[in-house]
C-alpha cells in the first residue's frame, strides 16, 4: 500500500479522489525554505527529504509520496505564515499581482527515488485591507503555503490562473499520477 509522508487532508483529498489506497504517515522532516536554492530546487529537495524520512521510519517496504509546496513572488519564498501579521504581509505582497505556485512531488520506492516539479502562475485581484483582515480572521490562511486557499474563500480573488489548479491546492494531480505510474505504484 502506498504510504502518504503528509498531514494535509488536501492532499489525502486529492490522493483519494485519484483513486489510490493509502495510509498517512506525517513526516518528521524539518522543511527550510531559507535555503540558498532556486525554488524548484527547494520544494523538490523537500519533497525528496520528506519521503526519504518516512521511508526509513517506515521500514523501507511501501511506496512513499512526499510533496511541498511554496509560493514564489518575484522570487522570494512565501511559506506559510507563522503569524496572522505574516500573513496579513504575504496577502499584501500578492494583492493584484501574478505568482507562482510550486510543488515538488517524490516518490520513494526500492528501486530508488523520482520526482518532480510543477509550476502554476496565480493572479489575484488587488486586495483591499479589509479584505485581508476578514480573510485572517476566518483562520483559513494560517496552515497555507502564501497565506491562502484557492479552493476556499480566497479562490474569489483569483482573476487567472495558468498551469493545474490540484497544484496549487497541494499535489498535482497529472504529476502525481505519472510519477507513481514510473514507480510502478498501482490503484488498488
Amino acid at each position: 500500500m502506498l504510504i502518504l509522508a503528509s498531514q494535509s487532508p488536501r492532499r489525502r483529498e486529492i490522493l483519494h479522489d485519484m483513486g489510490y489506497r493509502f495510509r498517512v504517515v506525517p513526516s518528521g522532516y524539518e522543511e527550510d525554505n531559507a535555503r540558498h536554492v532556486p525554488p524548484e530546487a527547494l520544494v523538490r529537495l523537500q519533497a525528496e527529504g520528506k519521503a526519504a524520512e518516512v521511508w526509513e521510519k517506515t521500514g523501507r517496504q511501501e511506496p512513499v509520496l512526499g510533496a511541498d509546496t511554496v509560493v514564489v513572488l518575484e522570487g522570494r519564498v512565501l511559506g506559510k505564515p507563522g503569524s496572522a501579521a505574516e500573513a496579513e504581509a504575504m496577502l499584501s505582497a500578492l494583492s493584484g499581482r501574478t505568482h507562482q505556485v510550486m510543488t515538488g512531488v517524490a516518490v520513494v520506492t526500492e528501486k530508488g527515488t523520482i520526482s518532480g516539479v510543477c509550476i502554476s502562475q496565480v493572479t489575484f485581484r488587488p486586495l483591499t485591507a479589509e479584505d485581508i483582515r476578514e480573510y485572517i480572521a476566518t483562520g483559513e490562511p494560517m496552515d497555507k503555503a502564501g497565506a491562502y486557499a484557492i479552493q476556499g474563500l480566497a479562490g474569489q480573488w483569483v482573476t487567472c490562473l495558468k498551469g493545474s489548479r490540484s497544484n496549487v491546492i497541494g499535489l498535482p494531480r497529472r504529476m502525481t499520477e505519472e510519477l507513481l505510474r514510473q514507480a510502478g505504484v498501482n490503484k488498488d
